[in-house]
Parts: structure tokens; sequence; C-alpha cells
């Protein structure tokens, strides 16, 4: 979605679309759909920006995901949450490195490691 459309959303909007995306995501994931997987990250991406340019930084809407039934929409709210809300955003991380269930477990795993290294930080 162009982000021009995605100002006019509402943040409840948002989320849906980033969990949507998320189960999108799992499938393109357990098919070998790389590029159908990049795209989607795309327009992930995209709704993450919108959410952190709204009044407030509102990627802490995404917290709400943290109980979705799909791992992959648990991983990216995660991530995405990293720099709104830092201590719940690594214990879900944690959580799902310890759930063990791939891809998602190692995906969490090395999301971690880059933090505690410094590698990567979170903005």
């Amino acid at each position: 979605m162009i982000r021009s459309k995605l100002d006019e959303l509402t943040i409840a909007d948002l989320v849906q679309r980033f969990a949507d995306i998320g189960i999108e995501q799992d499938k393109a994931l357990l098919w070998g759909e790389i590029g159908k997987f990049n795209k989607l990250f795309d327009r992930k991406t995209a709704i993450e920006a919108e959410l952190k340019s709204r009044v407030g930084d509102q990627r802490h809407a995404l917290l709400g995901l943290f109980d979705h039934p799909n791992l992959q929409v648990r991983l990216n709210a995660a991530k995405a949450t990293l720099a709104a809300a830092p201590e719940a955003a690594r214990g879900m991380l944690e959580r799902i490195k310890e759930w063990r269930r791939q891809p998602q477990a190692g995906d969490a795993g090395m999301c971690l490691l880059n933090l505690d290294r410094g590698i990567f930080m979170p903005d």
C-alpha cells in the first residue's frame, strides 16, 4: 500500500493490516516464496513507519499482537516495538526463541544476539 494511503487509516486498521501481513508472511515462508515474503516485508515496514510517525509514536499499539495465534505476527510485533517498548518486546523475543518453533525462533534468537552485541539498534 502506498504511504499516502496509510496516513488515511486508523491505528486499529494499521494494526490489523500489520497482522494480516504477518499471516501472509508465515504462509510465504512455509511455501518458500521468498519474493512474496520480501514484498510483504516492505509493506510491513511501511506500516511501522506510519505508526512511528503518528503523534506519540503509535508503534506501542502493536503490543496487542503479542497474544496473536500466529507466531510470525508475534515476532513481527516484537521486533517492531523494540524502540517503543523495549522490555516487553525483548520478553516476547525471548519467549519465541524458547518455544523453538522454526523459523521464527531462529529469527528471534538472531535478533536478541544482535541486540546484545550492539549490532542492531532499534529506532
